[in-house]
């Protein structure tokens, strides 16, 4: 059992790494919406490609530490539609879109 008086230094913690890393958590759900942007665009290069699956998986594995339950599983399925080869389709860019719309709001609304 968890002592009571850990709790709060606990949180504590969590909300310094949060603010610590909360630039690169806002640059992958960046990424995510310059990838969705580039899909519906017909421009999705193989380096955006690349970079959307590292970001959406790099968020999977965050999201959860932060208590952001919601976050990981978006992320995971934004990290199953970019690696699609060679690129997703028009539905997958439209939900791509959605859940970088979901994680910038999981993300804001953690601030």
């Amino acid at each position: 059992m968890t002592d009571p008086a850990v709790q709060p230094a606990l949180t504590a913690a969590l909300n310094r790494l949060w603010v610590q890393f909360l630039p690169e958590i806002e640059e992958r759900v960046a990424i995510l919406e310059s990838a969705s942007a580039a899909l519906a665009a017909h421009q999705f290069s193989i380096e955006q490609h690349e970079a959307a699956h590292a970001a959406a998986h790099k968020l999977a594995g965050v999201l959860g530490t932060f208590g952001l339950a919601e976050g990981t599983i978006l992320a995971r399925e934004a990290e199953n539609l970019c690696s699609v080869e060679p690129e997703p389709g028009p539905a997958a860019a439209a939900r791509l879109t959605q859940i970088a719309a979901q994680l910038r709001a999981i993300v804001d609304s953690r601030k």
